[in-house]
């Protein structure tokens, strides 16, 4: 099925879907649906290779060593962030088949809340049918979930009898075979600091039970189909643009697509008798539309590309999920192991033998989380100062510059209002290891990391093309803590997870905190944080808690948001079908479509959106 980008020099081909970076997760869950129908041809471009059967994909426990390899990741960088002191943030994204879904952490989450917060709130920004409830099958469509043994669920206090999750679907997720004691007793010191039980709990890897290896949409969505005549895929294939003509109805269509091969080094082109379909992510998705001349007419004039349609929301109203990583030391008589220990070249090279037989530390995986709402653990004071500044923020929203915006953060206040129930974009993830930063770990030493993610960042980035050439990167900047009560919630949820650590039966397990470190003890140093990111007080503790949370943040790889799926006077990119403003037939289908972010890891949503897709495409077919 994987052929030769040769051969597809003029060829036509009914759907063609254009993948790279997480997309790619997108693109052959989306290929895989259509090429269901017998007659359809469909042809997948990706600009990476296949990486079919490796091991350093399919491998669990071995988080982050993808990042920055060129064989496996594209490197892409921010632009030196303005409230951050200045500092570049890498912007990793799977390279080859199957996108970020081969390098990402195995984490299996859904948006939760989902009726009343995070998918709702796309109808709610005017995506008629956009909702948990029409939405919901389309995740069940994919799960392929195995229900643990009675004996795990002893052993772990793994709950799933009220899940409403799809048991028959091609991607197979599962509880990993251990579960690290570590990780139980730090969800039992989060229940005893009064979070609700349904927000505390063990959730599922991309993790096959039978060979536990990582699942991911090449295992799923192309391994099984690949044997269809009519679903062919080209790797090393670089789209360069996205090539259309003029209708009598003043509309563009898509006629296909010009690509770099890179094998051969040579420019081709392959044509669409239907539809052509963005794939490419969040982060590439914006650029191929302003290279085919769709977007805001200031960035084509720079980059001089013939403006097609006018749609100032390409590349704008991006955001991002954001986490920071709290290590402690353990005790030297704790009785279990942690991922730490695959640091030691013989032991790692033992858990690899291991592996072959389902156990060892390559079947831990990454399953615990606490979700929780802000006003479930921050002060009622600071409720209401972030409140305040959220409606000072909405009250600056410059209507003519920003259409849309203030619709968007009057929903997303929603979720912080004190005195009700808020969305649960507050994210505690327990590590059975070492995962923060600058201290570094000790050879032989075990840790335990809590990672504080903040799923609801107000703050907007943009992402633009400053030349004509596709093989150059778009300009990133991500306006990192530009909206400083980003920085304030942050603060809250770092103070929390100390407060965690701090209690039974935690605490018993630790020796000190490795990161941030001794000398950020206090409540008034987190507290006086946000105080000091306005005003620094040369030398003090609160200047060098700062600085530790300024350099040691990182993304959590979900981005979104940059052709986002909203009315097109509100800067809308693609209509409820998916569908490019001023198109007959140009789709985009991926993450870059949302228009508000929600809490949950994305990638099970990527997938779901994909499903989606596939219906509305054949709908129209």
């Amino acid at each position: 099925m994987i052929i030769p980008a040769e051969q597809l020099s003029n060829q036509s081909f009914d759907y063609i879907i254009v993948g790279k970076c997480v997309a790619c997760t997108a693109g052959l869950t989306l290929a895989a649906r259509l090429a269901e129908e017998p007659n359809v041809k469909v042809l997948v471009l990706e600009a990476g290779q296949a990486n079919i059967d490796d091991p350093q994909l399919l491998r669990p426990a071995i988080y982050g060593v993808h990042l920055g390899n060129d064989s496996y990741s594209w490197d892409h960088k921010t632009i030196k962030q303005k409230h951050v002191d200045g500092r570049e943030s890498s912007w990793h994204r799977g390279k080859g088949l199957g996108g970020s879904s081969s390098i990402n952490f195995l984490c299996y989450t859904k948006p939760r809340l989902a009726t009343s917060m995070g998918f709702t709130d796309f109808e709610r920004l005017g995506n008629l049918g956009w909702n948990w409830k029409n939405l919901e099958q389309y995740f069940q469509r994919f799960e392929g979930f195995s229900e643990p043994t009675e004996e795990y669920k002893k052993r772990t206090g793994v709950k799933t009898e009220t899940w409403n999750v799809g048991r028959q679907g091609p991607l197979k997720i599962s509880f990993p075979a251990s579960i690290s004691e570590a990780e139980v007793r730090i969800q039992q010191a989060f229940l005893n600091n009064n979070l609700p039980p349904q927000g505390c709990h063990f959730l599922p890897n991309n993790y096959d039970p039978q060979n536990h290896k990582r699942t991911y949409a090449t295992n799923a969505f192309y391994l099984p189909y690949k044997d269809r005549p009519n679903y062919k895929v080209a790797v090393g294939a670089h789209v360069n643009r996205v090539l259309t003509e003029n209708t009598r109805n003043s509309s563009w269509s898509a006629t296909g697509v010009e690509f770099f091969d890179e094998a051969s080094g040579k420019v081709r082109t392959v044509n669409a008798t239907k539809e052509v379909i963005l794939s490419a992510g969040t982060l590439k998705t914006p650029q191929l539309l302003e290279l085919s001349g769709f977007g805001r007419k200031d960035v084509l004039e720079k980059i001089d590309v013939p403006l097609k349609v006018e749609l100032p929301g390409v590349g704008e109203n991006v955001q991002d999920h954001i986490f920071l990583g709290i290590s402690w030391e353990l005790k030297d008589d704790v009785p279990f192991d942690t991922l730490d220990l695959l640091r030691d070249p013989a032991v790692a090279a033992k858990h690899l033998e291991l592996h072959e037989s389902g156990s060892g530390l390559h079947t831990i995986g990454v399953i615990g989380f606490a979700w929780n709402s802000f006003d479930m653990f921050a002060p009622q004071d600071k409720q209401a100062d972030i409140y305040d500044k959220m409606k000072d923020a909405v009250a600056k929203i410059d209507d003519k510059a920003h259409p849309g915006l203030r619709e968007q953060f009057e929903v997303a206040m929603e979720r912080f209002e004190p005195g009700k129930a808020g969305s649960p974009g507050c994210e505690f993830i327990s590590f059975p290891g070492f995962m923060s930063g600058p201290n570094t770990p000790e050879p032989g030493k075990r840790y335990a990391s809590i990672l504080v993610a903040m799923n609801h960042g107000f703050s907007r980035g943009t992402i633009h093309s400053t030349s004509s050439d596709p093989r150059k990167d778009p300009e990133i900047d991500a306006h990192y803590f530009e909206q400083s009560f980003d920085l304030n919630i942050h603060i809250e949820m770092l103070r929390f997870a100390r407060k965690v650590a701090n209690t039974s039966p935690m605490k018993e397990m630790v020796v000190k905190e490795v990161n941030p470190g001794l000398e950020i003890q206090t409540d008034e140093q987190w507290g006086g944080m946000a105080i000091c990111f306005r005003a620094k007080d040369e030398g003090s503790a609160d200047e060098m808690a700062v600085d530790w949370l300024k350099k040691t943040f990182s993304t959590t790889w979900h981005t979104a948001g940059s052709c986002s799926m909203m009315p097109r006077e509100k800067n809308g990119v693609v209509d409820t079908n998916l569908k490019v403003y001023g198109t007959s037939n140009l789709r985009v289908v991926d993450l870059s479509i949302i228009p508000l972010h929600f809490a949950s890891h994305s990638q099970s949503t990527v997938y779901a959106i994909a499903e989606k897709a596939a219906d509305i495409i054949k709908a129209a077919a």
